[in-house]
């Protein structure tokens, strides 16, 4: 596995908070102690091994062999392994995420342990190693288990190869890691180019907090249907399962703690969704009305829909390029009792989708590097590359000026980005601005809710930066003239 740095990858783009949400939230803050450490090392090493090869880390983990030997994808290498049960898929998760985050610092590791890199053995050394440094207390049932694992590889050709390079690395732990401290990506578990963009864009106290708050577990934000329980009332029936939470928005709980969707109180009947403080912005943003035409142009997997769609009555086209994604948004517009047209379409090739009615409302949650929800996808930070910021802005301004062709004068586009880069926010909205004269960009403090209530959120003109309370995001509403 080497470097990831210089493995083949393929580009991510935005992912959804709301969807990230679940992902992150669902997973425990330490090993069950119903899983299987074993099964769970293998199971997060097969994961690591797919995200060296380019793939979301996400993705990966829905490719693990289930219970029942079936696998969304096949992971690589994943033939005759033992198939993770539920528990040891959610502690694989866990290893995996947290490997993920200092993904850097595992390569170096391995890189100074291992011989020569071996494509079978990698990703569960990493995987090991991680679990080492967050637990030494733990070490000798990491190694043991770890070298159980390494038994179902090539028919346990490599236990010596783990066991021995866990054991060097117990060892030498501390002069290893002193010795890896003073390289600043290393330290910061980022890339150094990322690290240089958010510190040209960003002062040193906020380039700091935003490159350690990327570190950090996300927050669990409940979004309340309001459409079907009042949120001081659902507040109550979450004291009540003894869920602590505490409102922090006009529609939002956030949670003491993490925990699996399935024990919130009339999750399944629709009463909450999971969605990220700072994602919850945008339907209040937007102010659509009852009565009105709006689109959601980049709309799966849904939260931004069904949270526009919980506000107001309004005539909903929700588009995604990508039709298996679509059904997410339905799944989740059904759960909530809400309805909408969705259809998978470009959102720039008018010709494909638009009947040439305009919108009074337009919602463009545009493909960006998710740079500001890195905590809830950390794998992001190894696949992206310098270059992916060009492509992402082309296609960004791509977008702008094709939907700003289907709103109704006097109508509203709310441009958003989960990413907290110049590059796809301010700058490219001053640069629309300058080549449309029909804009109008309605000032920032439309952040603010409705009602004077103090639930504020701290942003610099549109640019949440990611907090303790949310992620980050950028939100810029034009009106046109």
């Amino acid at each position: 596995m080497g470097d990831f740095s210089r493995q083949p990858r393929r580009m991510r783009q935005s992912a959804s908070t709301s969807t990230a949400l679940t992902h992150v939230s669902d997973r425990p803050a330490s090993t069950p102690s119903s899983a299987n450490l074993a099964h769970a090392l293998d199971a997060a090493g097969l994961a690591l091994n797919c995200v060296a090869q380019g793939q979301a880390l996400d993705e990966a983990l829905r490719g693990l062999p289930s219970a029942t030997g079936t696998a969304d994808r096949a992971a690589p290498s994943a033939a005759d392994r033992a198939a993770p049960s539920a528990a040891d898929r959610a502690a694989a998760q866990d290893i995996a995420y947290t490997a993920c985050r200092r993904l850097n610092l595992l390569d170096a590791l391995a890189q100074r342990l291992l011989a020569k890199p071996n494509p079978a053995l990698d990703g569960l050394v990493r995987a090991a190693l991680s679990e080492l440094i967050d637990h030494p207390e733990r070490a000798h049932a990491i190694v043991d288990q770890a070298v159980t694992a390494a038994a179902q590889v090539k028919r346990g050709a490599f236990k010596g190869v783990i066991n021995a390079v866990l054991r060097r690395f117990q060892r030498e732990r501390e002069a290893l890691l002193a010795g890896l401290a003073s390289d600043e990506a290393i330290r910061l578990q980022y890339p150094a180019w990322w690290i240089a963009r958010v510190r040209a864009a960003y002062a040193a106290p906020e380039a700091d907090a935003i490159l350690e708050a990327g570190n950090q577990r996300p927050p669990m934000t409940l979004r309340v249907n309001r459409r079907r329980v009042g949120v001081d009332d659902y507040a109550a029936q979450l004291a009540g399962a003894g869920i602590a939470a505490e409102r922090t928005g006009e529609d939002a709980l956030l949670l003491a703690r993490p925990l699996p969707v399935a024990r919130l109180p009339g999750f399944a009947q629709g009463l909450v969704s999971v969605q990220d403080l700072g994602a919850q912005a945008a339907a209040r943003l937007l102010d659509a009305r009852d009565g009105m035409r709006v689109l959601d142009a980049c709309a799966a997997p849904g939260g931004k829909t069904a949270h526009i769609l919980e506000l107001a009555g309004c005539g909903m086209l929700a588009l995604d390029r990508d039709a298996q994604r679509l059904g997410a948004v339905r799944d989740n517009l059904a759960r909530l009792g809400l309805s909408a047209t969705c259809a998978a379409a470009d959102a720039a090739r008018l010709e494909d989708w638009w009947d040439g009615e305009p919108f009074d409302r337009v919602l463009l949650d545009a493909p960006c590097t998710a740079s500001g929800i890195i905590r809830r996808h950390p794998d992001g930070k190894w696949l992206k590359r310098p270059a992916d910021l060009a492509q992402l802005a082309a296609q960004q301004r791509r977008l702008l000026d094709a939907l700003w062709q289907v709103l109704r004068p006097g109508g509203k586009l709310l441009y958003a980005t989960c990413s907290v880069f110049p590059e796809e926010n301010a700058a490219q909205v001053q640069a629309f601005l300058s080549a449309h004269a029909q804009a109008g960009h309605l000032e920032p403090n439309l952040l603010a809710p409705e009602n004077n209530t103090p639930y504020l959120l701290d942003h610099r003109d549109g640019q949440l930066l990611p907090s303790a309370r949310h992620d980050g995001f950028y939100y810029a509403l034009l009106q046109k003239r």
